[in-house]
């Protein structure tokens, strides 16, 4: 299963022109113009397995800050301050790690 398979090629394009240049990344903007702020949680879940790139059961900071690239592997890698607020936003219990069920719940608030 891969990305597009759940979310529109074009959306997903759109999603990264948006947030080309450094520091301009917001989570709920990309969540929004990718499509991902309309798919159900089991659909979260399955991209969710897919962002995880060590399959550890978590996105870690340093995960995260490819997060751009699981979309195309072309894509600019997230600035540290970006890292940090987008963990900062979807990391519900403050242990340095983002799980699927707090990135469905960050993207669906």
């Amino acid at each position: 299963m891969s990305l597009t398979d759940i979310l529109s090629p074009s959306d997903i394009a759109a999603a990264l022109r948006d947030c080309q240049a450094p520091d301009s990344f917001s989570p709920k903007k990309f969540f929004q113009i990718s499509g991902m702020s309309k798919k159900s949680s089991s659909q979260l879940k399955d991209i969710f397995r897919i962002l995880d790139n060590d399959q550890s059961g978590f996105i870690e900071e340093d995960e995260l800050k490819y997060f751009l690239q699981r979309f195309e592997c072309g894509a600019r890698v997230l600035t540290t301050s970006e890292t940090k607020t987008f963990l900062a936003a979807a990391d519900h219990d403050g242990d340095g790690k983002i799980g699927a069920e707090g990135i469905t719940l960050f993207i669906h608030r």
